[in-house]
């Protein structure tokens, strides 16, 4: 039997939990996005979570957060560190940080051995979204190099308080076909929303354009596929100081040479984030009002 398994990118939030600190408090009772996000999961049927982490923050994490959640889901860590690299690399001196969402997942592949969802620690993805990764999940084989990403509209994933990047995805048949980076998207006056490219062209957007939240399904065939991603990347890198690699960029690459194939699922949900200062307050807004009516409990419990 497959043990779903959620695999939460919380290696970026470390220095948010020194001193056993949490992250913000979102919910009417102090919950916070991942709390949300772990009572999502569990609800849809996830068996296991493993958490992508700083190494030096392992113990404050492990108690902030890791122990609220031990009794009712099988709880593990996995460290992302910047020498855990394909054999025979070595990072450069000059670099001081990982590697991007790409290395973060490659850094899970020892604590990870069925079918899992990856996912961004501090994003409210909803429940839709798990439900949808738990179907795909469960009808996946360990060994099949067929994957998923849960996209959401465009016109869910907004913020007033400014522009916005987005991964815009192209699909046909429910197939991915790419993802294209789409930074500073914003309504403008007369209700058109644009964005610019990577070629600095302005792009419209359709409203119900599918966007990729960083929500993914893959098997640990994955694993395998990363390594030798990595290792290109790694090798022929322009900027090994501060260069990153990211799960879309490999996405990408395996569709493009065959490697993969990966569907769209589209959810219904908005995607909660706060991609600005001042967009807590919204946030904690639209999670009152998903409370109120009855989507989930208070306290989470």
């Amino acid at each position: 039997m497959h043990k779903p398994t959620l695999l939460v990118l919380a290696a970026g939030l470390g220095s948010r939990y020194g001193g056993l600190k949490q992250i913000d408090p979102m919910g009417p009772h102090g919950e916070t996005i991942l709390d949300y996000s772990l009572y999502d999961a569990i609800r849809c049927g996830f068996k296991r979570v493993v958490f992508v982490i700083r190494e030096e923050f392992a113990e404050a994490f492990e108690a902030s957060v890791g122990a609220r959640f031990k009794d009712r889901i099988e709880v593990a860590y996995a460290f992302q560190r910047l020498d855990d690299l394909p054999a025979g690399l070595a990072p450069p001196e000059a670099r001081t940080k990982p590697w991007g969402t790409a290395h973060a997942v490659y850094s899970a592949r020892h604590e990870v051995s069925d079918p899992f969802v990856a996912i961004n620690a501090d994003d409210f993805y909803g429940r839709d979204a798990y439900a949808r990764g738990a179907a795909f999940l469960a009808e996946t084989e360990p060994d099949s190099s067929c994957y998923c990403l849960v996209g959401y509209h465009l016109k869910n994933t907004l913020s007033e308080h400014g522009g916005v990047n987005r991964g815009v995805t192209s699909h046909a048949d429910g197939l991915l076909k790419d993802v294209e980076e789409i930074i500073k998207i914003t309504r403008r006056e007369d209700g058109r929303l644009l964005g610019s490219a990577a070629d600095g062209s302005e792009r419209g957007l359709a409203e119900n354009v599918l966007v990729s939240m960083n929500f993914w399904g893959f098997t640990p065939v994955f694993f395998t596929q990363l390594e030798a991603n990595l290792q290109t990347f790694l090798e022929t890198c322009d900027d090994p100081a501060s260069g990153e690699c990211h799960i879309p960029t490999v996405a990408d690459l395996l569709l493009k040479s065959g490697e993969a194939s990966c569907r769209v699922l589209s959810s219904g949900g908005s995607w909660f984030g706060v991609t600005h200062r001042e967009d807590k307050p919204a946030v904690m807004k639209t999670i009152s009002e998903l409370v109120t009516a009855g989507e989930y409990p208070s306290p989470l419990g």
